[in-house]
């Protein structure tokens, strides 16, 4: 009785699933990665505090930049 040893994985000019999850975690998370620099390098802009870094629950009170009152001139 013959018994085959190998079994072969469905592909795509030679893309077998195993190949393909393991290229889409490097990407997630160098995307992931990247996206975390983009915000906080552009941290200091004000459109970007105040419209996405202040909607953090835990770190939205240190990227409060208001001015106190008795330092305002006007």
């Amino acid at each position: 009785m013959f018994v085959h040893r190998y079994t072969t994985q469905p592909q795509f000019h030679g893309i077998t699933p195993r190949v393909l999850f393991k290229a889409g975690t490097i990407g997630a998370t160098f995307g992931v990665s990247a996206g975390i620099f983009a915000l906080f390098f552009f941290g200091e802009v004000p459109r970007v505090r105040n419209d996405i870094l202040q909607k953090v629950p835990v770190l939205g009170e240190y990227f409060d930049r208001s001015i106190p009152p008795e330092d305002n001139p006007f």
